[in-house]
């Protein structure tokens, strides 16, 4: 077993007490669930329709603004961005086309739209979709990929608790979350793509393509 976002072997199971395994990188600081506990895509998109995500909502907004307020510092206004994961409500890009950015939607369920791939954008951003990435290290070239010189990507993810509360996050018990990341995770996976990273707010990455 290898580490699905670094690749290193130095990779440790352990088993919680719902009787999952998982993986444990003492490189990159990366929990993730062993794929044999992986849910199939029926069930997975069934629980992705359960989510309120919905666009009008004040609440969901707010939260939203943790990464698109420190993001948007970033951006010129006639920047290109992609919605990477947006779900059925894409929320975060309606705020973004508000704002007047010109923006792409993609969701393997919901906006299977295979022409962005052969894009390039200013921005990507991808909000509470990381942590269910089952191949982080391919998906985060895709974005490299994807992303124009100096362009940003923002990633908004529930960072890693304490090993002791691990066993029972709330996080952690979502079916759909297979990756749990640290700061130190993003760290390396800047590193691997030559980016530079900031960490503006809790639980919000920002990387820029150098």
């Amino acid at each position: 077993m290898s580490c699905i976002v670094c690749n290193s072997n130095q990779v440790e199971s352990f088993i919680t007490k719902d009787e999952k395994i998982y993986w444990d990188c003492t490189n990159c600081l990366v929990k993730f669930l062993d794929k044999a506990f992986h849910i199939d895509p029926i069930t997975e998109k069934s629980r992705y329709l359960e989510h309120q995500n919905a666009i009008g909502d004040p609440a969901y907004l707010k939260f939203l603004s943790k990464l698109s307020e420190p993001l948007m510092a970033k951006l010129n206004p006639d920047d290109k961005g992609l919605d990477f994961g947006c779900g059925h409500g894409p929320a975060l890009a309606e705020m973004l086309k508000s704002d007047g950015y010109d923006m792409d939607l993609y969701d393997p369920f919901f906006y299977p739209n295979q022409d962005i791939f052969s894009k390039k954008y200013n921005f990507i951003t991808c909000t509470e979709t990381a942590e269910h990435f089952f191949n982080p290290n391919k998906e985060f070239k895709t974005f490299d990929a994807l992303l124009l010189p100096d362009a940003w990507l923002g990633v908004m993810t529930t960072f890693l608790t304490e090993d002791k509360l691990f066993e029972n996050w709330y996080y952690r018990r979502d079916p759909t979350h297979v990756v749990f990341y640290s700061q130190k995770t993003f760290e390396v996976i800047a590193e691997q793509n030559n980016w530079q990273l900031e960490i503006p707010a809790k639980d919000i990455a920002l990387f820029c393509k150098n």
